[in-house]
């Protein structure tokens, strides 16, 4: 049979557009010998063994484009989608994409759609009686697979299932050291794990009485407090006159941990101060300790006001993290506004160059560090507060990496140095903010040189141009602006000073939540393997239930004892124990989806042997877990006295 060539009359009906090459080819003058020779040569097939795919052909000469237009695009189906069996007859197999449509069939009044895709433009119509079309199929896409091509739509399967580790976080993962004893694609990092487990344990950890024994058993309504320092016996001379004391302490209500900051021997002069303490308590920033709540107490035997932060354990101060014990130790502070603060003697330019070339901090560090104090500072100028605390003992490291800055002890000096005789007591708030840029201006300087002397008076030129020798002139300018207090400074001031280094920390910060998303994945998977152990736990070698004995070895709870030893009792040849964490796994994850894969069961004498798939194994499992949580779920019967 020779139906080449084969050309259909074709009439424009729906304006398909003249200028398109589909247009070109349907233009063709009508062949009467021809439809003749396809009507006699179709007739003649015989399609008795497919008479349930009968193929419609057209009454007219018109060649109209399928509503329906198969391409590469809706063959781009999810693996996992199942797909719903036609209502109609499905056409031959040899059908042709573009094959024609009934002219009963297609409704004049409908206007024609075109897309292109591939370099091919296609042509459809919208389904009778929607005024609206959103893919090829007028089926509202569920999602889109291709850019810019049709919709597919796709169905979610009944089962989770882990699909690994992205690569977009593999790569910045690297490679394994050991790639067959790597585990890092199923469960969490062991850094991650360590420094979480460290966390727990310092968040859990509770005092030894005898080592403190002046500590109370209660403070107003926290108790079981821990100190987080050693408990200093004078007055530092960064503090404002009072001696201090930190620890740890639950909350009897909720159980949760804080940090308690107790001030000692300070009576409240007035209550006028709470004012700023309501203030604080609503700031809330990640790069600031919460402040929680104000109270004053007895219990330690003396008048103390404690002020209540979050506590984030396992964290550092920038004092002890980038500066050396022995300037810890001198008892001098260079951020200290208090003019009566004792002052060393002088040290020369040599030691500033020892400190400064031993360990240099990276510039991308230092910028880290300023995005986020900045980041800070903007929040509580801007709600007409002032840090008043930007010193490298209150900058706590945080974070699962330790890149994470936090000011701690702030709204400590508001009420402190409160001051009952003035009328406004925000009048000294612009001081204050203008005394912040100040210092962390000294704070920059200082970690660019490693030393505390660095921001001493005397010290401030030959600070700088060490500065300027190892860092960016960026650097160097930012550090002169804050520093120079002849004018008025504003955060706002800093942001074109650091520039598009905002990216650079964005893109740090984006890309270490993909890594804790990826962690966050594994353990999930893990978890819900875990539950599915959890059952089966409860199920296996139960002593009794409602008064059976015999209730876990019978029925489905003796398939489930079998599969039990078959998941993890299997050996060797030579009778060593067979452990295969992939087994169990695969094993597992079969059962959660409850497949029709059949395995076989043996028991432990041999005289027993059952073949029964993971859907039977899955139903036995949910049955006998709803038996269990009914029993359990029975109100107790009330036992009568004797």
């Amino acid at each position: 049979m020779d139906l080449d060539p084969v050309y259909l009359p074709y009439a424009q009906v729906n304006g398909v557009p003249q200028e398109s090459k589909l247009a070109t080819y349907m233009k063709r003058p009508p062949d009467s010998t021809m439809a003749q020779s396809l009507s006699k040569n179709v007739s003649s097939m015989s399609l008795e063994p497919l008479l349930s795919m009968k193929k419609v052909l057209a009454s007219s000469s018109e060649f109209v484009p399928r509503n329906s237009v198969t391409t590469f695009a809706n063959r781009l189906v999810d693996t996992n989608t199942v797909s719903p069996q036609p209502n109609t007859p499905s056409p031959t197999l040899g059908q042709s994409i573009l094959s024609p449509t009934p002219h009963s069939l297609v409704d004049k009044n409908l206007p024609t759609y075109q897309e292109n895709f591939g370099g091919t433009t296609y042509f459809y119509q919208a389904p009778s009686g929607s005024g609206d079309v959103s893919g090829p199929s007028g089926a509202a896409p569920t999602e889109d697979l291709t850019a810019g091509g049709p919709s597919v739509q796709s169905s979610s399967p009944g089962y989770t299932l882990h699909p690994g580790t992205p690569p977009h976080v593999r790569h910045k993962m690297g490679a394994p050291p050991n790639p067959t004893v790597d585990n890092s694609s199923f469960y969490m990092s062991e850094n991650i794990r360590a420094e979480i487990q460290h966390k727990n344990a310092l968040t859990l950890v509770s005092a030894n009485p005898e080592l403190f024994p002046e500590l109370p058993l209660e403070v107003d309504n926290y108790h079981d407090l821990v100190p987080l320092e050693q408990i200093p016996t004078g007055i530092k001379p960064n503090m404002i006159g009072y001696l201090t004391s930190t620890y740890k302490a639950t909350n009897i209500k909720s159980g949760s941990r804080y940090c308690l900051r107790r001030v000692h021997n300070f009576r409240l002069p007035s209550s006028k101060c709470l004012v700023f303490v309501d203030m604080w308590k609503k700031l809330a920033h990640s790069n600031i300790v919460q402040l929680r709540e104000v109270f004053t107490t007895k219990a330690f035997g003396d008048h103390s006001i404690v002020f209540v932060y979050d506590y984030h354990p396992n964290s550092e101060t920038l004092l002890s993290k980038h500066f050396s014990q022995s300037e810890q130790m001198n008892n001098y502070d260079g951020f200290s506004s208090n003019p009566l603060a004792p002052r060393p003697y002088s040290h020369s330019k040599n030691t500033l160059l020892r400190q400064q070339h031993s360990s240099l901090l990276s510039e991308s560090t230092i910028w880290s560090y300023i995005i986020q104090l900045t980041g800070a500072l903007r929040v509580i100028h801007s709600s007409g507060l002032a840090c008043r605390c930007l010193d490298p003992s209150k900058v706590l490291l945080t974070g699962l990496s330790r890149s994470r800055l936090r000011l701690s002890g702030v709204c400590v000096s508001d009420v402190l140095t409160f001051d009952t005789s003035q009328s406004n007591p925000h009048s000294m708030i612009a001081a204050y903010q203008q005394d912040d840029l100040t210092a962390l201006g000294k704070l920059i300087l200082a970690m660019t040189c490693r030393s505390l002397m660095a921001v001493q008076r005397e010290n401030l030129q030959t600070s700088i141009e060490l500065m300027s020798r190892s860092y960016s002139m960026d650097l160097r300018n930012l550090v002169l602006y804050l520093l120079t207090v002849h004018q008025k400074r504003t955060v706002v001031d800093l942001m074109p000073m650091i520039g598009a280094r905002y990216y650079t920390q964005l893109d740090a910060v984006q890309l270490h939540g993909d890594s804790l998303e990826n962690e966050l994945a594994k353990e999930m998977e893990n978890g819900r393997l875990f539950r599915l152990l959890v059952k089966l736990g409860t199920i296996n070698e139960r002593p009794e239930l409602n008064l059976d004995p015999t209730w876990s070895e019978t029925g489905d709870r003796y398939m489930l004892k079998l599969f039990r030893d078959y998941l993890l009792h299997q050996v060797q040849e030579d009778g060593r124990p067979w452990l295969d964490m992939s087994h169990i796994v695969h094993c597992l994850n079969k059962l959660d989806a409850g497949t029709q894969e059949k395995i076989c069961l043996m028991s432990r004498d041999e005289q027993s042997v059952l073949v029964v798939s993971y859907a039977e194994l899955k139903q036995c499992l949910d049955q006998s877990f709803l038996e269990l949580s009914s029993a359990a779920a029975l109100t107790p019967k009330s036992t009568l006295p004797l």
